[in-house]
């Protein structure tokens, strides 16, 4: 929201998404522009070397935790691979070893697709390694009167883990202090 409120509210976070979304539109138009002039096996490869480097593992470690916390190194795998500053290196490193080429714009492609279409931005460490809905972000929502957003497709929430909650210093919201009363 801003310098002193680093958080996004659910309006924020749909604008920021679609920034990406409109990313993601400019390189699937150039993709399609020339489809004839991209190595598609380079293409591929540098699409999902991002997820086999950066997500799948993480992915793993989270659903066979069981609930643990799971190690920053997934977190670490995951902010660099998925990093537009990590990827314009592998693209510029691409164009020196091996020359430009359509190929590269798969990188683009798959970052802003992610952000745009499925709202993956960076993970933090104070958060579990898949979307969980937390109670203190909720409970901010009330506390500034704005509509909580839809679960994020989970068939059930799993307990929020993989962080060590801050100490409480404000006053409980409205909700917590009738949660607490009941």
């Amino acid at each position: 929201m801003d310098q002193a409120n680093p958080f996004e509210t659910p309006r924020t976070y749909s604008l920021h998404r679609a920034e990406y979304l409109v990313g993601l539109a400019v390189t699937t138009g150039l993709i399609i522009a020339h489809l004839g002039d991209i190595r598609w096996v380079p293409a591929v490869l540098l699409f999902f070397y991002i997820d086999l480097i950066g997500y799948i593992p993480g992915a793993i470690a989270f659903r066979r935790s069981g609930g643990r916390p799971i190690s920053k190194t997934y977190y670490v795998l995951y902010n660099v691979m998925h990093s537009l500053i990590t990827q314009a290196a592998v693209a510029a490193l691409w164009c020196w070893l091996i020359g430009p080429e359509w190929a590269l714009l798969v990188i683009p492609f798959h970052l802003f697709g992610d952000r745009g279409l499925f709202g993956n931005f960076m993970k933090s460490f104070a958060l579990p390694f898949e979307p969980v809905r937390q109670p203190g972000y909720l409970s901010l929502l009330d506390d500034l009167g704005i509509k909580h957003p839809k679960p994020v497709g989970h068939v059930s929430d799993p307990a929020p883990v993989g962080h060590v909650p801050a100490a409480r210093t404000s006053v409980p919201s409205e909700r917590v202090r009738q949660e607490a009363t009941r």
